[in-house]
């Protein structure tokens, strides 16, 4: 559906934006393309429902939030608008709003920031907002959802007589498939293009798929199976921080990665641990056990499993990585985004 106004009325859209000559288009237009996400019963997600439920309570609750969503399209327009329905905000105090809550904007193939859509402290349901050029030319933009908030309705708002075409796709189309903790997840980035997902994907030039579920990644037996079903590029894993006792990860670990190998042997998997430098007795038991899934995999014969420890993802951060001694800050999340990058260089 292009401009739903032109067919019905009643689906005018409501902005205070105040800019006259404005055309807003739904998010599903057949020249926006949709990454990351899909809709479905009233709400973008990141994997259908009734896996989520599935899963348990905590993914059932987390799946709606958009992280790893984004969209492109082709404009000369010398705005671009947004306006979100968003019926679940998250608000913390050691997570920035502008990345929990807000979207952000690239411009160009090469995906450079450009500016982000910051959203109202005290926004309710939802907020709009407009980003303008200097000058009125085609760009291809790429925007980030939110990383920690759900996501109902999205319109694009472009001058009334502004060209709209589809972009170009990403140059792998597999995505990399993600899933681990509220890290994956993408908290605390300052902005959702910060996190090292997005990171990647763009220096890679890859569609990926965020999987990352803060508090809740328990690598449950239906995760398993739902990840093993995907057709992905990459599947990188950790969820060390959720694991809620030695034991449950030891029990779990091996199981999901030789799950996920059964059902795709000539997949490339990285196994990463926490990313800390300075681990404490329990966290070296962890690691260990994290590196003997590893190990074992490659004393069987796989030659396409990897390895990253929290050391090296925090190479370029070292202890200044966080904002909480745990949650990535922008310095963090880039940090593990070159690890990931270097190693996923040598693999594709």
């Amino acid at each position: 559906m292009s401009n739903i106004s032109q067919i019905d009325k009643n689906f005018i859209v409501q902005t205070n934006l105040n800019i006259d000559n404005i055309r807003f288009y739904t998010a599903d237009d057949e020249r926006i393309s949709l990454y990351g996400v899909f809709y479905e019963n009233g709400m973008y997600r990141r994997l259908p429902q009734r896996v989520a439920e599935a899963v348990s309570e905590g993914v059932s609750a987390l799946h709606i939030h958009t992280a790893g969503g984004r969209i492109k399209l082709v404009t000369d327009s010398a705005f671009v608008a947004i306006k979100a329905v968003m019926p679940d905000i998250g608000r913390m105090s050691h997570f920035a709003l502008s990345g929990s809550s807000g979207f952000d904007m690239y411009i160009g193939e090469e995906e450079v920031y450009y500016n982000s859509f910051i959203p109202p402290y005290d926004m309710n349901e939802g907020y709009e907002n407009v980003i303008y050029f200097d000058s009125r030319k085609k760009r291809e933009i790429t925007i980030n959802f939110p990383l920690y908030s759900g996501l109902s309705e999205l319109y694009i708002g472009l001058e009334d007589d502004a060209v709209l075409e589809k972009a170009g796709g990403y140059k792998c189309e597999k995505p990399i498939v993600f899933y681990g903790s509220s890290i994956t997840q993408g908290g605390c980035a300052s902005r959702p293009g910060n996190s090292y997902e997005s990171i990647v994907s763009r220096a890679l030039q890859t569609d990926y798929i965020n999987l990352g579920f803060s508090g809740s990644a328990k690598a449950e037996d239906q995760m398993a199976e739902y990840i093993s079903s995907l057709d992905m590029l990459c599947f990188v894993y950790d969820y060390d921080y959720n694991a809620p006792s030695v034991e449950h990860l030891q029990n779990t670990h091996q199981r999901m990665f030789f799950k996920i190998r059964e059902a795709n042997p000539d997949l490339p998997i990285i196994i990463l641990s926490r990313p800390k430098c300075v681990l404490n007795d329990e966290e070296k038991i962890r690691l260990d056990i994290i590196k003997n899934t590893y190990n074992q995999a490659v004393a069987s014969g796989d030659k396409n499993v990897y390895f990253i420890s929290g050391k090296e993802l925090m190479e370029y951060a070292e202890n200044d990585g966080t904002v909480d001694g745990c949650h990535p800050n922008d310095l963090g999340f880039y940090s593990m985004a070159r690890a990931l990058i270097k190693q996923l260089k040598g693999i594709l």
